[in-house]
């Protein structure tokens, strides 16, 4: 009985120990989801100091591709990380320190909560940035010193924005920023009589003291010593949100799970890149190719450079469109994707190079303007929110970028009355989704119409903003954007870029259809197939060849060409005279010549109106050889020992009249005789003793029928029928 009652109470306990544990387990899981949910991870990207204009550009890049991974809603934490031996910022140049502070303080960086790390000693420009942060975190060694190390005098437009950037973050007191940026200030940290800790400097601070407000004070800096803020009286002033020792206390600091570093190859590293080549015309697919060698370029995780040389009339908006999205949005490990035109880049090809950042343009280049392909307004309806992204990637004016695609917009210079700032837009961009469009008009003073129609030149292209430098070289591109020389070009065949740049050469191209049309004429002349006919072969060959690889020539030309020439071959080998196949033949080869030279088939602009005149002034000179080779052939080469076996000799029509009169059948003129086939028509008939070949007058005549000779004709007898016999 105890052992049945045992067993029963531990039953009992058994089942309510397993409910209890998976009332825990439940909890626990719930606890472990919450937990998760609620985890929040930063990252850390290191600042390269001295900070340099490529440096500055990676950094905004990183901190841009970041905003995209930020939660909905939600603000993700970045820490800008400056190494203990972060050293040099006396070298850091004003103008990139202030790019990178305006940009972090910037509506696009906004969805981000940017925090300084300061480990080691700070100084020159490279402390602009930490001004413009949000938070600001020290090591024990952290030291932010003089931001004017370096210049030779002072700069009062240079102090204004300092203290610009600060206020904008309020982190920064206005009397410590001066300090940092003037070292012949005096700054203190002054009790006042009535309560309450300030910062004072330079005319503030003396005031104070003659007025007697001031109940104690700790200088920070004396007058004509360079300012040194270590990491104890960041902290103190409440300036620094904490001294950490590490990434994990940093983290701790910030409320944050972890802080990761950014995965790339490092803003600070150095860079490695390719050369893309965009020449000629902008088709489908040479588009694929490009797109398809450039991706093939970023399996070398050292890669993290583009270079994109630019002379293209363009041809295609929508691969044009394709191929500028992949150079204004660069993923990791790309960091950069630069370009330079170094003679053109007309029509679509423009937004190309506009999509590059940062792009330089070669002193005599042009910038847009009318190119191969026709740009509607409807065309830039359908592209405007790409464009729009573009110019948002790469501080372009979007107006001025549609403006230069299409030359129906009208874009113009705005003046905001009130502050002076500058607006490129058309009218109807300047209104877009205001609620009051009058008002806003009356806030902007209209100038003048901004001429893009044919283009721009360097000089005004970096005026507006579109461009950023001018460069003589590639070579000068490649060391400003941080790489040792210009890269190789993207992975390809070497045949197929030999041959493109062969393609540029439009002598060549000229030359290639002389000869090819003067070896068909020679041909022509020739017995039987020989070494002309193979020259003229493989010269039409690599003319479509270098055509079709700069995007001009397709299917429909080549089977245009073949057809026109098949048409002159027959009109001169096989049908007497010239007719509808010689005519025919002439047409097809000139617009497949023609059609070749351009991307386009009727012209829209005057700039393709050139460009089709030059088609048919190639092809027309090119069928020169045609008509060339044939003299020469028949006039120069029958006389020239070397050549004389490639001219069909003339035919004797003496011994052609002598062969036809050894059969002399006038003495059957008249004459009577008998079939001995039927003829139907042609067949045998008997005169006499002599048996020929009869042709009858057009009716069938039966064997053995009486038949009388009307006509001879040579060797041709012509007969009418008689009567059978019985």
């Amino acid at each position: 009985m105890r052992w049945a009652l045992f067993l029963v109470f531990l039953e009992f306990a058994m089942v309510n120990l397993r409910a209890w544990l998976s009332c825990w387990i439940v909890l626990l899981a719930a606890a472990s989801a919450a937990w998760a949910a609620d985890t929040k991870n930063g990252y850390v990207l290191d600042v390269p100091v001295p900070l340099s204009g490529p440096a500055a550009t990676d950094l905004l890049g990183q901190l841009e591709r970041l905003v995209k991974s930020a939660p909905q809603g939600d603000r993700l934490d970045v820490v800008l990380r400056y190494s203990p031996d972060s050293t040099g910022g006396q070298s850091t140049a004003f103008e990139d320190a202030l790019k990178v502070a305006r940009g972090m303080t910037g509506d696009q960086l906004r969805s981000l909560r940017i925090v300084s790390l300061v480990q080691g000693r700070v100084d020159g420009h490279s402390v602009l940035p930490i001004l413009a942060s949000d938070a600001v975190l020290v090591a024990p060694a952290g030291q932010l010193a003089d931001a004017s190390v370096g210049e030779t005098s002072g700069d009062e437009a240079v102090e204004l924005l300092y203290q610009n950037i600060a206020a904008r973050r309020g982190l920064f007191p206005p009397p410590l920023v001066k300090a940092l940026i003037d070292p012949g200030t005096e700054l203190a940290w002054v009790s006042k009589v009535g309560g309450g800790k300030t910062f004072a400097a330079g005319d503030s601070l003396v005031k104070l003291r003659e007025t007697g407000q001031v109940l104690a004070e700790e200088v920070w800096s004396g007058p004509g010593v360079p300012a040194v803020l270590s990491a104890e009286q960041l902290r103190s002033a409440r300036i620094a949100a904490g001294i950490v020792d590490s990434l994990e206390d940093a983290a701790q600091v910030l409320d944050l799970a972890k802080l990761s570093p950014v995965e790339s190859s490092g803003i600070s590293g150095e860079a490695k890149g390719v050369l893309l080549e965009v020449a000629g015309s902008v088709s489908r697919s040479r588009v694929r190719r490009w797109q398809s060698n450039l991706n093939g370029s970023l399996t070398d995780d050292s890669i993290n450079t583009w270079l994109v040389t630019i002379d293209s009339i363009g041809g295609d908006i929508d691969q044009s469109a394709s191929l500028s999205s992949l150079f204004s949005a660069p993923e990791p490990p790309l960091r950069t994707v630069a370009g330079y035109v170094s003679h053109e880049a007309r029509g679509d090809s423009a937004l190309l190079a506009m999509a590059c950042k940062p792009l330089y343009l070669n002193p005599s280049s042009i910038l847009g303007g009318v190119g191969a392909d026709e740009i509607s307004l409807q065309d830039l309806d359908n592209h405007r929110e790409l464009i729009d992204a573009i110019a948002n990637a790469t501080k372009r004016p979007s107006g001025l970028i549609r403006g230069l695609l299409c030359s129906e917009l009208e874009v113009y210079h705005y003046t905001n009355k009130k502050t002076g700032q500058i607006r490129y837009a058309t009218a109807e961009d300047l209104v877009a989704g205001v609620d009051d469009p009058q008002l806003e008009i009356d806030r902007w003073e209209k100038g003048e119409r901004i001429e893009l129609a044919e283009g721009l030149n360097a000089v005004k292209a970096v005026e507006l903003g579109l461009a950023d430098g001018q460069s003589d070289s590639l070579g000068e591109v490649a060391l400003s954007v941080g790489l040792d020389s210009v890269p190789q070009p993207v992975s390809d065949r070497g045949l197929v870029r030999f041959v493109e740049r062969l393609g540029q050469s439009k002598g060549l191209m000229m030359i290639l259809l002389m000869v090819g049309f003067v070896g068909l004429s020679a041909e022509m002349n020739a017995p039987g197939m020989g070494v002309p006919g193979f020259l003229a072969m493989v010269c039409f060959g690599l003319f479509f060849w270098m055509n079709y690889l700069a995007g001009t020539a397709e299917w429909l030309e080549l089977v245009l060409l073949v057809l026109g020439l098949g048409c002159i071959a027959m009109e001169v080998l096989v049908i007497p005279g010239f007719g509808v196949f010689g005519i025919g033949g002439l047409l097809m080869t000139i617009a497949s010549i023609v059609l070749m030279s351009q991307t386009f088939v009727l012209p829209h602009n005057s700039y393709q109106l050139a460009v089709i005149t030059r088609g048919l002034w190639a092809a027309l000179g090119s069928l020169l050889g045609l008509f060339g080779g044939i003299v020469l052939m028949r006039q120069l080469f029958p006389h020239v020992p070397l050549f004389r076996h490639l001219v069909m000799e003339a035919p004797d029509l003496a011994a052609i009249d002598q062969a036809e009169k050894l059969a002399d059948y006038s003495g059957l003129m008249n004459q009577t005789g008998r079939t001995t086939t039927a003829l139907r028509p042609s067949g045998k008939a008997r005169f006499g003793d002599q048996i020929v070949q009869v042709v009858s007058d057009g009716s069938m005549i039966e064997k053995d029928a009486e038949v009388t000779v009307v006509e001879i004709h040579g060797t041709k007898i012509v007969v009418e029928g008689g009567i059978q016999s019985p």
